[in-house]
């Protein structure tokens, strides 16, 4: 279980400190979909980063199966088993996709296994197994690459930050059923998103304005609000 204890953060401006996050608590139970939602700018991604460890609270506490995280970067959480996917993914120059994705699985992965993820994301597997992953690569083939690498991790908690950014429509729909396969097989996932038909697969939601909470249920309980509000949060919710 992944657990949030009054977590804010600040970050330092001419006239003072702005608050990002605002005291936000929040349990997420394994083997959940959660999707966190809301009004662009309301401090999404940076919860994110604040749980993948990219960025420390400055206030608050966050604790993994009750171990407390707070202090540990990136890596170390990592190895506790969280999995981060950027919203823009990182390219990385000289490295073929096979070898990014054996670093990932911490394995001399075969082949066939590599191709397996990467047909799971809806890429050609011989197109691209040997390809850099550089410049040569759009966005949304470099999103699918490391969503590939998340599910080569296969780690306890996967956090993933607008993932439909950037890909085309079959691939969503191939996304979908990535993020259901997951769930099917207990992993717990964390996805920031405001595609209608993401939040339709969730276990619960999680709506975040002005950087706090403003609502947080099951998604039966939650969406229909949302799909009647959505002008009244910000056109929060897009849909297909």
């Amino acid at each position: 279980m992944l657990e949030l204890k009054n977590v804010s953060f600040d970050v330092p401006q001419e006239s003072g400190q702005k608050e990002i996050i605002k005291d936000i608590s929040l349990k997420i139970e394994k083997g959940k979909l959660v999707v966190i939602t809301g009004p662009n700018g309301g401090g999404k991604s940076t919860l994110a980063r604040l749980i993948a460890g990219i960025e420390k609270p400055t206030e608050g506490k966050i604790f993994l199966d009750g171990e407390d995280i707070t202090e540990k970067d990136i890596t170390e959480r990592a190895n506790k088993g969280i999995s981060f996917a950027f919203q823009q993914p990182v390219r990385f120059k000289g490295i073929e996709v096979v070898d990014l994705l054996r670093l990932a699985s911490k394995k001399e992965l075969s082949i066939a296994d590599a191709c397996e993820y990467l047909s799971k994301v809806g890429l050609c597997a011989k197109d691209y197994i040997n390809r850099e992953v550089n410049a040569s690569l759009s966005g949304g083939e470099l999103k699918r690459i490391e969503i590939a690498t998340v599910l080569a991790r296969g780690t306890s908690l996967c956090v993933f930050d607008e993932p439909e950014a950037g890909i085309d429509l079959w691939s969503f729909n191939n996304l979908i059923t990535v993020f259901e396969r997951m769930r099917n097989e207990n992993s717990t996932i964390l996805i920031i998103s405001h595609q209608e038909r993401i939040l339709n697969i969730a276990d619960e939601i999680v709506v975040l304005e002005n950087g706090r909470i403003s609502k947080h249920g099951k998604k039966d309980d939650i969406l229909p609000s949302l799909l009647g509000t959505a002008s009244a949060v910000g056109a929060c919710i897009k849909m297909e």
